[in-house]
């Protein structure tokens, strides 16, 4: 979808100094905001290898060798912390594939190619998990109705689904060792679990009733490539437990699934998620979506790589996370406190997850 798409809805008015809310502008967009989201950020967008490379490198290095230090080191609190920094580190180069689906496949020659060599075949979560689903919970008439992977209406759901939601990624490494190492080659020879495993376990999504399509063409073959690359680490690190023990591997699945907690914490608070399936303008998508500015460093711990600016990356899904914080400010500057922009401005985690948890709890009494 172009910018140019968004604006043809008029804007609707509302009440001066009130946050905007998304319910506001479910029929109709802002076209001011949006006008001013494509005019302000000329000269902003292009995908810089100078940023990239040595961001994606050092938080490899970074990761794999305090993943090291803590499998080697004697002293407990030292293992746990440098486990810490491990799954940080790791955290950061995971974010990455966010950005390999937006980013035109031209723009980084051999980034991705890197990227899965280093960080998605070793950690089982391969760029193919996320091309071509994500950029459906970009789709206008897509986002937050049952056919986006990655929405679920948690505001509206009971209390216990928060905890649940956040918790069932523990298992995450576990389920994705299992999946390279005996559902793919069971796959090959039983075509019905081929397609099943495809369908409902080979994309990072959250919405248990979203089934994916067959892959097709060059991206068809770049899945083999990626699921066989998959299927060897997966028995290789399997095989290593006989020669080096069980402890190596069960230090790595814990830092592994502490990186998919805080992954699972920060979708938690990506959107409000009070979408109850029906079709959004950009602008209802945009204010469903969550920023968290500067001041303030511990966003850029949980939601890294441009991750703190989602609901701006909503507005331009192609902007590369480099050059969010810099279109932030003029958005910001130009359209002041009390704007439609500014709706979408939060202050933090904690106040995010108590909104949904206070939302959760209005349903059960309800």
């Amino acid at each position: 979808m172009t910018m140019e798409q968004t604006l043809e809805p008029n804007s609707m008015p509302r009440t001066q100094g009130a946050p905007a809310t998304r319910a506001q502008f479910i029929s109709a967009d802002d076209k001011d905001m949006l006008r001013a989201a494509r005019d302000l950020t000329k000269g902003l967008g292009e995908a810089r290898a100078a940023w990239y490379w040595p961001d994606m490198l050092a938080s490899v290095t970074i990761g794999y060798g305090a993943m090291a230090g803590a499998i080697l080191a004697d002293n407990l609190a030292l293992a746990v912390a440098l486990g810490l920094v491990s799954a940080l580190a790791l955290y950061r180069a995971l974010m990455f594939i966010h950005e390999l689906t937006h980013i035109h496949r031209d723009a980084l020659p051999g980034f991705r190619t890197a990227w899965n060599m280093l960080v998605g075949i070793p950690m089982l979560v391969p760029s193919f998990m996320y091309e071509g689903v994500h950029t459906l919970h970009h789709k206008r008439t897509q986002y937050g109705t049952v056919e986006d992977p990655e929405y679920l209406p948690l505001a509206l759901m009971k209390p216990w689904s928060l905890p649940s939601f956040v918790l069932i990624a523990l298992l995450a490494p576990i389920g994705l060792l299992l999946r390279f190492a005996v559902l793919v080659p069971l796959g090959v020879v039983i075509p019905p679990l081929r397609r099943m495993v495809w369908e409902r376990a080979s994309a990072l999504m959250i919405n248990p009733e979203f089934r994916r399509k067959p892959p097709e063409g060059a991206f068809a073959k770049r899945v083999f490539w990626q699921e066989l690359g998959g299927f060897i680490w997966a028995w290789a690190v399997l095989a290593s437990t006989q020669f080096i023990g069980w402890r190596p591997l069960l230090i790595a699945l814990a830092i592994v699934s502490l990186t998919a907690v805080l992954n699972q914490l920060r979708t938690l608070v990506a959107h409000l998620w009070e979408n109850d399936g029906e079709p959004m303008t950009v602008t209802a998508q945009f204010l469903d979506s969550v920023n968290v500015p500067p001041p303030g460093l511990a966003a850029e711990i949980w939601a890294p790589v441009g991750l703190r600016y989602h609901a701006l990356h909503h507005l331009m899904p192609s902007m590369p996370y480099h050059d969010l914080p810099e279109a932030h400010r003029r958005l910001k500057a130009a359209l002041g406190v009390s704007s439609t922009y500014d709706g979408a401005n939060h202050s933090g985690m904690l106040a995010l997850v108590a909104r949904i948890a206070r939302s959760t709890m209005g349903q059960k009494v309800a």
